[in-house]
């Protein structure tokens, strides 16, 4: 139930999830949970570059740890900042009054973001930023226009300017003014990696969910063969 109450509240006033960009093009992006590396990828950008300011409240860092194979040793040494216990709820250090003071809002709890905009929408607004002089932050997003989130990834996609929009698609094209550590192919797979991550903490459950189906299935269709085979012997001697 809190977590019902919690996902309207996301949708209703996060300012990830007011109606912006919901009827300009998406580019498409290949979930798989079944890539734990690509998650563990994602789940070291998370912390590292989005829970400094959002939280993921719903989630614990032995729980993540345990589900996506991660040592308790390389939990303590790469995603725990020094005052975080294995045990704790992955929450932000950033104030809700810092937060308005800083960004004009509150940073949105991310737990289940990409349930409330899926991981197209994403993909498309990480991809999105772009330099403008005009802007408070000195970045914008054509996905998310005015958005209060600076480019806190600049660093790895490098810096690029709005160039126009593609006539045929309506897609925004982009001319890249500065490069980042990262090639724009490079940058588009680690967007994914943290997407991957994202859609596993939107719904943890689901990773054991697709095993327990696989066996779930397997025993169907071997219980099939045999409630079969029963069949043909309870009516062989019925004409």
């Amino acid at each position: 139930m809190k977590r019902l109450l919690f996902l309207m509240s996301l949708y209703l006033f996060s300012p990830l999830c007011i109606a912006a960009g919901e009827s300009k093009p998406l580019d498409s992006v290949y979930v798989n949970l079944s890539d734990k590396a690509s998650m563990q990828r994602g789940a070291r950008l998370f912390v590292n570059y989005c829970l400094p300011c959002h939280s993921a409240a719903y989630m614990r860092y032995n729980r993540m740890a345990e589900d996506l194979d991660i040592s308790e040793q390389v939990l303590k040494e790469n995603l725990l900042f020094a005052s975080d216990k294995v045990g704790d709820l992955m929450t932000t250090n950033m104030s809700a009054k810092d937060g308005k003071k800083w960004f004009g809002v509150q940073p949105p709890d991310l737990t289940l973001v990409a349930k409330v905009r899926k991981p197209d929408w994403i993909y498309t607004y990480l991809r999105s930023f772009y330099m403008d002089e005009n802007s408070p932050s000195g970045w914008n997003n054509t996905l998310f226009e005015n958005v209060a989130m600076p480019h806190i990834l600049y660093g790895l996609q490098g810096n690029q300017r709005l160039a126009g929009t593609d006539p045929e698609t309506g897609k925004p094209e982009f001319t890249l003014v500065s490069e980042g550590s990262l090639t724009p192919e490079e940058y588009d797979a680690t967007v994914r990696d943290l997407i991957n991550f994202l859609v596993y903490l939107s719904e943890p459950v689901r990773l054991k969910r697709h095993s327990i189906g696989v066996f779930v299935i397997l025993f169907l269709l071997v219980f099939m063969i045999l409630a079969y085979l029963l069949k043909k012997e309870y009516w062989k001697d019925v004409h």
